[in-house]
């Protein structure tokens, strides 16, 4: 099992969040199950190589 980490908060009535990776993408849902699900959904997409020049987040290290 992959885990990925992503960023969440309650906005009024919405949930809203992104994956940490892919900060440009984000979704809301009604309910934090719901936001989960779609975050799932985003993830499945981005990583579906049907979208080209998908912006991440990396890690480089330096010396």
């Amino acid at each position: 099992m992959i885990k990925k980490k992503y960023i969440y908060w309650q906005d009024d009535d919405m949930w809203l969040g992104y994956l940490e990776e892919y900060p440009d993408y984000w979704t809301q849902g009604e309910t934090e199950e719901e936001l989960k699900k779609n975050l799932l959904d985003i993830y499945s997409e981005l990583t579906s190589g049907n979208i080209q020049n998908i912006r991440r987040v990396a890690e480089l290290e330096v010396s």
